[in-house]
């Protein structure tokens, strides 16, 4: 989890997985909003670049601080609730392992989250982060109403309207920053839920023909694919009455964590790490220890997953209708070669949404999440990713590795132009870019 202390008494910047790095002239901690306007006001007096840091949990360069460093740690929780209308107004900077008790209190939770509590909302819904569910879409698309301090340090409200004329909120909905820093989100809310996990392994053939109809009939399905060995875990989450996780649950939670997930899986990480060739057999090891494990709670605990093992990630979004034919493809292909991972393949469902960057561009879509292990090479897997995901027209999740040229990203987002034109208008200076951004947005290199 974020620690602040930690933020400020290091010099130096880094993401999660150590791979971004910076070392930015300041990190600034402004506790209103009048404090961010003042600082982004003189940043652009000066001529500086501005970055709101969030808990530094994107894998692309999309937050790094290369001149001023902003956390907005100290402008978090709840600021209002609408039960009638199932709305919850929150600042910024709140956690999202924050929220669910936050909520709790009011009878209402979040619609959807993923596995990852450690983000920010405001960094959550910049980068349009998302848990699973094929009738559900992001943090981003929760979001009713946007408040922000843009380039010029002027304050800004604005209420999401039709999706076909709304503009501006389709710029918002998954914007990167780049129209500005959020200061408070109002996101739809629903009534306090609990969720029921299971969990079991299926073969690689069984698990693809029930694949639609277990995803139509729970609220969420997620996937691990372990690569190289036709065997998936298969975790579903059901709707049940909300009640609190047992501590028993809790306890074993923790135990779990700490031994199993990143205890054990570490150490056959390193095992990877150490001696390559293994790769295929870890993987084998890691897809004959998944338990049929079954937990039950309010829908904030059951959510989260531990992330004690380092790693790095591309994600991709494809149509769902292209689901079966990419992955059985992505499946053949690892079966012969692995590209060097040892990691499951993560496969969620997403909803299509209206934004101008969201990857889903209004189609209902299958993610498909890669990852490789800290301190083993990416670049086997990412490239292959990267080359073989222009196939099924793939875009990539924009907190995660993301390999696209300028010119690719036009191709696939017809709308980024007028994207553009918006953010220029409320960042006319480029107060909020840095050099990844510019090299994907203004086709800048360096």
């Amino acid at each position: 989890m974020f620690s602040l202390r930690q933020w400020q008494g290091n010099h130096d910047w880094q993401n999660w997985v150590g791979y971004v790095t910076a070392q930015p002239e300041q990190k600034l901690t402004p506790s209103s909003v009048a404090e961010l306007q003042d600082i982004v006001k003189s940043a652009r007096a000066n001529k500086k670049r501005v970055r709101a840091t969030g808990a530094a949990h994107s894998f692309s360069g999309c937050a790094k601080p290369e001149e001023i460093a902003v956390s907005l740690h100290n402008m978090r929780g709840l600021v209002s609730v609408d039960k009638e209308a199932k709305l919850a107004t929150l600042q910024a900077g709140t956690y999202l392992s924050e929220i669910g008790e936050a909520l709790k209190e009011h009878g209402l939770a979040l619609e959807n989250m993923g596995d990852v509590q450690a983000q920010t909302i405001a960094g959550s819904a910049s980068t349009a982060t998302h848990g699973t569910g094929i009738s559900l879409g992001s943090i981003a698309n929760q979001v009713v109403t946007w408040e922000w301090v843009d380039g010029r340090g002027e304050l800004h409200t604005h209420h999401r309207g039709d999706p076909e004329t709304d503009d501006l909120g389709n710029a918002l909905h998954a914007s990167l920053g780049m129209l500005g820093i959020f200061t408070k989100l109002t996101i739809k809310v629903v009534d306090l839920y609990g969720l029921k996990e299971s969990n079991e392994v299926l073969d690689f053939e069984e698990g693809l023909a029930r694949f639609y109809e277990t995803a139509h009939s729970h609220r969420h399905l997620e996937w691990f694919l372990f690569p190289g060995t036709n065997k998936l875990q298969q975790k579903t989450l059901s709707v049940i009455a909300p009640k609190p996780m047992s501590e028993w649950q809790k306890f074993k939670d923790q135990f779990d964590s700490a031994v199993t997930l990143n205890g054990a899986f570490y150490l056959l990480c390193e095992l990877a790490r150490m001696k390559p060739a293994l790769t295929k057999k870890v993987s084998e090891i890691s897809a004959r220890s998944i338990p049929n494990t079954k937990r039950e709670g309010y829908s904030y605990e059951v959510f989260p997953t531990p992330r004690g093992v380092k790693f790095n990630e591309s994600e991709y979004f494809i149509k769902l209708s292209d689901f079966d034919e990419c992955i059985s493809e992505v499946n053949h292909l690892l079966l012969k070669d692995n590209k060097g991972s040892h990691f499951p393949i993560e496969v969620r469902t997403h909803k299509g949404e209206t934004g101008m960057l969201s990857p889903t561009q209004g189609e209902d879509c299958a993610v498909l999440s890669f990852h490789v292990y800290k301190g083993m090479n990416d670049e086997p897997l990412f490239e292959w990713l990267y080359h073989y995901m222009k196939k099924w027209e793939g875009r990539p999740h924009w907190g995660k590795v993301n390999k696209l040229s300028h010119i690719e990203l036009q191709n696939l987002y017809p709308k980024l132009n007028r994207f553009l034109e918006i953010r220029r208008q409320y960042d006319p200076d480029n107060v909020f870019m840095n050099r990844w951004l510019e090299e994907k947005f203004l086709n800048r290199s360096f």
